[in-house]
């Protein structure tokens, strides 16, 4: 009974937080002619309540893609239009086609912000309570109490969702799938890996980890007798889940090539709005778009994101474990977001939900990437109005943070998961003994770099000659952060001597 009464306290401070965010404003409020992401979510409602299913990613005169055009997979078609059903009962007006563009009244932003809840409440709470529940390494009742209060006030994921405007679905359904895997109930957790990918496309970024982990089980249960059928089982539930998904649309081959069409938008080439990944920081010195075609930049990207995730990758396959998995996620989803071909903002959030999953086993790390990776979307936030959540969030984190984990106690080789990293330098580097003063010290310059560019950035109007100093310093000093992250993460899992123990338990 304690350890629930501490998760409902910690579920309704989630919840408070998250309803005070949703107060302020929202992505493009009273900014025509495209208003933002509250716009989109609300034109989404209103074409698919209006228009047929075979002309939602089609350029009608009903439906012009340039204006939020349908580009994110079936199911977010879908939970539009049942949004759109109950948005029709109370008020017709709020998706009435083509006279609807830009409604922003207040009972109108009352239920798109419902929704938002219901979404959190239906799909993502329930998974991080269970989560965190049932973590084995947390013996203290606390201990999972206090874990899922770090997650549940993760600044990043409110400010976005319940700020900038967006639905928690997708990566609801993606700790759906690993909650079901720790329990190794793996056809369950195809299923709901299945749902977050028809949800969003960027849970690319998870698809390896769960490919190289259910590969590697099979492999270890033996391809000639359980391990077979486990792998024909898994084959048939993911052909199934996107059968169900994509049902309405494979009766024609030009309809699914049209939504792949609006799902990847090569022609576009790299997106390099301040985005904190390594081609928005190359593009200061080195101008990448006009210097190679969009075909080249999609091969490239291709490329160094697939050489960057492999060693995670194989190590996951040949050594399966469910803390490598996890650590797995961490890894390959920031190398999609550094390295991939279209990056934007809000993806960080794919990184730093699996780095949530994690708090408990690295505190140190965890709430350092979770404090850059909310810092990062610090020019989208400003655009949003929303500087002073920002502002009062993220330090609210990093103190529960302190006060929960102690993570400044928590800097040594073995609490960083270094420790069979450091036997191998043994005797190379003299400075390894050192290791906790320094990791602090650069944890706490790290902090004030940031919360110096925070200053400037909302206070000091930035040089004329260069309008954009602040964005993109924040952008470069948070890829620089992030590709150190990249290199730990997979120390970590290279040099991991836990998953050895874990073997056992997946043969």
């Amino acid at each position: 009974m304690e350890k629930w009464s501490l998760m409902s306290i910690a579920v309704l401070l989630g919840l408070t937080v998250r309803w005070a965010v949703s107060l302020g404003s929202y992505s493009g409020a009273g900014k025509p002619p495209m208003y933002g992401d509250y716009e989109a979510q609300r034109h989404w409602q209103e074409i698919t309540y209006h228009l047929p299913i075979r002309q939602w990613y089609f350029n009608t005169s009903d439906n012009n893609l340039l204006y939020w055009g349908l580009d994110y997979p079936p199911l977010t078609a879908y939970h539009s239009l049942v949004c759109a059903y109950i948005a029709r009962w109370i008020n017709p007006d709020w998706i009435a086609l083509h006279t609807s563009r830009g409604y922003e009244s207040q009972p109108h932003k009352l239920f798109m912000r419902t929704t938002v809840f219901v979404a959190d409440l239906l799909v993502y709470i329930p998974a991080v309570i269970l989560y965190c529940s049932s973590l084995k390494e947390t013996s203290a009742k606390k201990k999972a109490s206090t874990c899922a209060l770090c997650i549940l006030l993760y600044p990043g994921l409110i400010l976005i969702d319940h700020g900038h405007f967006q639905y928690p679905l997708s990566l609801g359904f993606a700790l759906w799938g690993v909650l079901c895997l720790s329990h190794d109930w793996d056809l369950l957790g195809s299923v709901a890996f299945c749902l977050a990918l028809n949800y969003k496309q960027m849970e690319l970024y998870h698809s390896l980890p769960f490919f190289c982990y259910l590969l590697g089980k099979c492999f270890k249960k033996g391809l000639k007798g359980k391990g077979l059928v486990l792998l024909a089982k898994l084959a048939g539930t993911v052909v199934l889940s996107f059968a169900a998904c994509w049902l309405p649309f494979a009766t024609d081959l030009e309809q699914i090539m049209q939504v792949l069409r609006r799902l990847f938008p090569i022609d576009r080439g790299f997106d390099l709005d301040k985005v904190a990944n390594i081609w928005c920081s190359l593009s200061v010195l080195i101008k990448i778009k006009n210097v190679v075609s969009p075909q080249t930049q999609l091969k490239l990207s291709f490329a160094v994101t697939f050489l960057s995730l492999l060693p995670a990758c194989i190590k996951l396959t040949v050594q399966p474990s469910l803390r490598g998995f996890k650590f797995a996620l961490v890894s390959c989803a920031l190398s999609f977001f550094l390295f991939s071909f279209q990056v934007h903002e809000k993806s960080i959030l794919l990184v730093a939900v699996p780095v949530c999953l994690i708090i408990n086993e690295i505190p140190f790390m965890a709430t350092w990437f979770l404090l850059v990776s909310t810092f990062s979307m610090l020019p989208l936030l400003l655009r949003d109005g929303l500087l002073l959540p920002y502002a009062v969030t993220t330090p609210a984190f990093l103190a529960i943070s302190l006060a929960c984990f102690s993570i400044l106690d928590k800097t040594s080789a073995e609490d960083l998961q270094l420790k069979a990293f450091s036997f191998a330098l043994k005797g190379y580097v003299s400075w390894f003994k050192s290791f906790p003063r320094i990791v602090r010290s650069l944890f706490l310059l790290s902090l004030s770099l940031m919360g110096v560019l925070s200053l400037l950035s909302t206070a000091v109007p930035p040089p004329q000659s260069l309008p954009d100093l602040f964005p993109v310093s924040v952008s470069i000093v948070s890829c620089l952060h992030f590709l150190l992250f990249l290199v730990y993460f997979n120390i970590v899992i290279l040099w991991d001597s836990k998953n050895s123990k874990s073997q056992k338990k997946i043969s």
